[in-house]
């Protein structure tokens, strides 16, 4: 299974209420029938850890999702939603009672840190975005639906990592990296990003393991559609006493859902120093007669 893809299997079971051919239906039996629709979640790296504590985990890429959202619409109404995080006995079999009609059913898998859903709005969003996969699902429940069904989730963020040429100092505490234009938040009927921020840092702590080393990155996670887009990023290194010790800026930076936007460069070698020359090479002669 490829890494950028979770499997959530849905399986249907038919919950029905039986009643006397003969006998007039009560307000209660003349409600809609509704069926119990369970979506197993089995993506590749499912592990179960049962001592000291019972985890399941979502992975990709080595990392485990912590949060799954499912909302439930008929139209434009919602009619439920359902929310677990990785501490749940049943993280990972969301189970929703559906009522029979045309369903369109939204999943969010997220580790994405401090996660806020707002149905007013239809967004979802998050202070530090993390790997995030989605995915919109249309549902025709019947009297007679029984079955599975499969549902491939998409990865619906970019990944912006940064690489230094140059040692890190020992007394590097963390890193700020700051795009003019960022996304945090989606519109989970279309997994689209909504709302770019501005001049938001976000801050990467510097492992011990990293001081004095060269070619260490960090990885920076925002929302995007799958069309190309560009923002400036500047970056920037601090000690613990707030002191920048390197900074550098990244011109029209590129980033696309679903890829890396990859950058290298050293940041503490030149002290953060611009130099100025001049160019006093004129350009090829413009001729002319009159």
């Amino acid at each position: 299974m490829n890494k950028n893809r979770i499997l959530l299997l849905a399986a249907l079971a038919m919950s029905l209420v039986a009643c006397t051919k003969d006998e007039p239906k009560s307000e209660e039996e003349q409600q809609p029938e509704t069926v119990d629709v369970t979506f197993e979640v089995r993506p590749d790296g499912w592990t179960i850890t049962r001592e000291p504590i019972r985890t399941r985990g979502l992975d990709a890429d080595g990392k485990a999702m912590t949060d799954i959202w499912v909302l439930d619409y008929i139209g434009t109404e919602l009619q439920q939603q359902v929310h677990q995080s990785s501490t749940d006995d049943d993280f990972g079999k969301p189970t929703m009672n559906l009522s029979v009609g045309n369903h369109s059913i939204y999943f969010v898998a997220s580790r994405g840190q401090n996660p806020t859903l707002d149905t007013d709005t239809k967004t979802l969003s998050f202070t530090k975005v993390l790997d995030t996969f989605y995915r919109a699902l249309s549902l025709n429940v019947s009297a007679t639906t029984n079955g599975s069904q499969s549902v491939d989730l998409d990865r619906c963020v970019t990944k912006f990592k940064v690489a230094f040429t140059d040692a890190i100092p020992t007394t590097a505490a963390a890193f700020n990296v700051t795009p003019a234009s960022w996304y945090y938040s989606i519109d989970y009927t279309t997994g689209l990003p909504t709302a770019a921020t501005s001049s938001q840092a976000i801050t990467v702590s510097i492992p011990a393991a990293s001081l004095g080393k060269t070619n260490e990155s960090v990885n920076v996670f925002g929302f995007s559609g799958a069309e190309e887009w560009t923002t400036d990023v500047s970056i920037n290194c601090k000690d613990g006493e707030g002191n920048i010790l390197g900074a550098a800026t990244i011109h029209d930076a590129s980033f696309k859902r679903n890829r890396v936007s990859a950058y290298s460069g050293p940041l503490f070698s030149s002290n953060g120093a611009m130099t100025l020359s001049l160019n006093t090479e004129w350009d090829t002669e413009l001729t002319g007669t009159w």
